[in-house]
């Protein structure tokens, strides 16, 4: 039994959090230590909530049962772990924001036993900031994470909140649905798509920089377009996060990657090594939006990173511990 304290401002105990997101849902099981986390498990499942929500602004029953079959498997996970019922977190992002059915979402999620908080792009932002930064404490850094319906970017200084955040309307499977109808993207269809990225980027960023921020000194991307960029480097038949956590991709080597998987019919990047074949139909969306920051904020590499939302909810869980009797 780890000790109640609350040390740090964080209260040891073993948490768990999920995040339903607009292309996968994910679940992280973890122990927090003297303000340290000790990752127990991480799952991982590609459900595709968001299919169709861009124009229809509303989620298919198809896409919700695929979501409650992945955390039925999750509830098993987090049974076998004893995480107490009070310290598990549920968060569903864009997908769900933009729902107008989203009611009949959480009430799924209710029969389940399982309370959903709905948050805003600025509470992910936010999250994201706090999970992915804490390897690189003082640092100046930028974080990018490229979701399925919307890429949040924050800046600020490691270990602490970031000076500023904005969630865009831009994630890959929106982008794909938009503007990638041809298979594989036509030349036209890819330019129109780049260019509706980065005129948003580069208003956002120009923004900053007229408000005085200091600029980052390093780009950090989370989730699974940054962490497939180093498996299909890397050639991973095997998914490796020690390999690819903390690892450097280049502008150079990004770009390679992205008219590689662009040029390719969607059969044949199904089985490119290194991208798992459900993130294949939105990967070249993805590449373009991390293309699009670095070339906005004026980056030639970035920095990936394991950590990322679901640390965030861990800590920010420990910490409400923290401030109960």
């Amino acid at each position: 039994m780890m000790d109640d304290t609350h040390t740090t401002g964080l209260r040891d105990g073993r948490y768990a959090a999920i995040d339903i997101g607009t292309v996968t849902c994910r679940m992280m099981v973890a122990d927090v230590r003297a303000g340290r986390l000790e990752v127990r498990t991480k799952e991982y499942c590609i459900t595709n909530l968001g299919e169709g929500v861009d124009a229809t602004h509303r989620l298919r029953p198809e896409a919700m049962q695929r979501v409650e079959e992945a955390l039925r498997t999750f509830l098993a996970v987090r049974a076998r772990y004893e995480v107490p019922r009070c310290n598990a977190m549920v968060v569903a992002t864009s997908a769900v924001r933009d729902a107008e059915n989203a009611d009949a979402f959480q009430e799924m999620l209710a029969r389940l036993g399982l309370p959903l908080r709905v948050i805003s792009g600025a509470e992910e932002a936010a999250l994201t900031f706090a999970g992915a930064t804490a390897a690189f404490a003082g640092q100046r850094v930028m974080v990018v994470d490229v979701g399925g319906g919307s890429t949040e970017l924050s800046i600020g200084r490691a270990g602490a909140s970031a000076e500023v955040a904005h969630s865009f309307d831009i994630g890959c499977r929106r982008a794909t649905e938009r503007f990638l109808h041809a298979d594989p993207p036509s030349r036209a269809q890819l330019e129109a798509t780049r260019a509706w990225m980065q005129t948003a980027f580069d208003a956002w960023l120009a923004g900053v920089r007229g408000q005085g921020i200091a600029p980052a000194d390093r780009m950090i991307a989370v989730a699974g377009t940054a962490t497939t960029a180093v498996s299909i480097r890397e050639q991973m038949a095997v998914y490796d996060s020690e390999r690819v956590d903390g690892a450097r991709v280049s502008a150079i080597e990004l770009r390679d990657i992205a008219e590689r998987l662009a040029a390719l019919p969607l059969a044949q990047r199904r089985q490119v090594v290194g991208l798992d074949p459900g993130r294949a139909p939105v990967i070249v969306a993805g590449m373009l939006i991390l293309e699009s920051v670095m070339h906005a904020a004026q980056m030639d590499a970035f920095t990936v990173s394991e950590s990322d939302i679901l640390d965030g909810m861990i800590l920010r869980l420990a910490a409400e511990a923290a401030e109960q009797p």
